[in-house]
């Protein structure tokens, strides 16, 4: 059975569903929730987060979809392996494994940020078992996080440091973790305090500070993923916030590898676009997911 102190805070927002833990081939266990019915609906996080992450959307659609949220390879409360590769590759291998494990076929991928990254790789491994890929702010530019405010262009090139950056992930705490995800807002105030320290409190696990400053290390191989778009097969729909780090290059850039998509943008909202504007999102994927009647043709290869 799960710690169940490890869920405390997912069930403060979610009293129903199942959470349990998906083992993959090396060992490692990933943490998720499944919740709501009908068709198939599997989200991914964004850096440095965990399935909570979607604390907003989840409801609006549980009514809906059948909901698979995990924890990303050492966050939240997913294992933590020694010596684990955080790169893209190892993680699309883990989302793709995930979606496997569980015999999930017709599944609509949607992901914030790495996770629509991820989203958009993994689609790659799985053409016959995935729908559809809704990528929010996809992370597939350099900088990113960096562009957020001067805190966080700070912190996360200390994060890359080796000792330093571990001594960075050991000291965090409300106001540094909180300056740096306000940056990702149009409204800041829309930032949940107490996710923040939900955060922390997973944070504090043994071997945590690697698997952070690693991920952050990671963050080149999310920009070099895009050179497999190409392989795209799924229907996929872009979507972004006019106030997310991307600029306008970089949204065509990747628009341009993905033949075929189509693309959305969302006013007043930054980069974590499933926490301030949940109601916009919802009825996104409403509107292009919700009912297996009407599932969009899969381009050929």
């Amino acid at each position: 059975m799960p710690d169940q102190d490890a869920n405390r805070y997912t069930r403060t927002w979610s009293s129903d569903g199942e959470i349990d833990f998906v083992t993959l081939k090396d060992g490692t266990r990933l943490r998720y929730l499944k919740t709501g019915t009908g068709p198939k609906l599997v989200l991914l996080h964004t850096l440095r987060t965990q399935l909570d992450y979607f604390q907003r959307l989840i409801p609006l659609l549980k009514n809906r979809f059948t909901i698979y949220a995990l924890d990303l390879p050492a966050l939240g409360w997913s294992d933590i392996k020694p010596g684990a590769s955080y790169e893209e590759p190892a993680l699309r291998r883990a989302v793709a494994e995930f979606v496997t494990k569980l015999n999930l076929e017709d599944v609509t991928l949607v992901g914030e940020s790495i996770g629509a990254t991820l989203a958009l790789t993994a689609s790659t491994e799985l053409p016959d078992r995935i729908r559809q890929v809704i990528a929010l702010n996809t992370y597939d530019y350099p900088e990113g996080v960096e562009r957020a405010n001067l805190l966080a262009n700070v912190i996360v090139k200390a994060m890359r440091i080796p000792v330093a950056g571990r001594l960075f992930s050991i000291l965090a705490n409300p106001p540094v973790l909180g300056g740096i995800m306000g940056g990702g807002f149009h409204d800041s105030k829309k930032l949940p305090k107490d996710f923040v320290l939900e955060q922390l409190r997973s944070g504090k696990r043994a071997g945590y500070s690697i698997a952070d400053t690693d991920y952050f290390k990671a963050l080149p191989s999310f920009v070099a993923a895009k050179e497999i778009y190409s392989r795209i097969t799924v229907p996929v729909t872009l979507v972004y916030g006019d106030d997310d780090w991307s600029r306008a290059e970089d949204r065509a850039e990747t628009a341009k590898r993905i033949p075929g998509n189509g693309r959305i943008m969302l006013n007043e909202t930054g980069h974590f676009s499933a926490l301030e504007s949940p109601e916009e999102i919802a009825r996104i994927v409403l509107k292009t997911a919700g009912s297996n009647d009407n599932a969009p043709a899969r381009r050929s290869a």
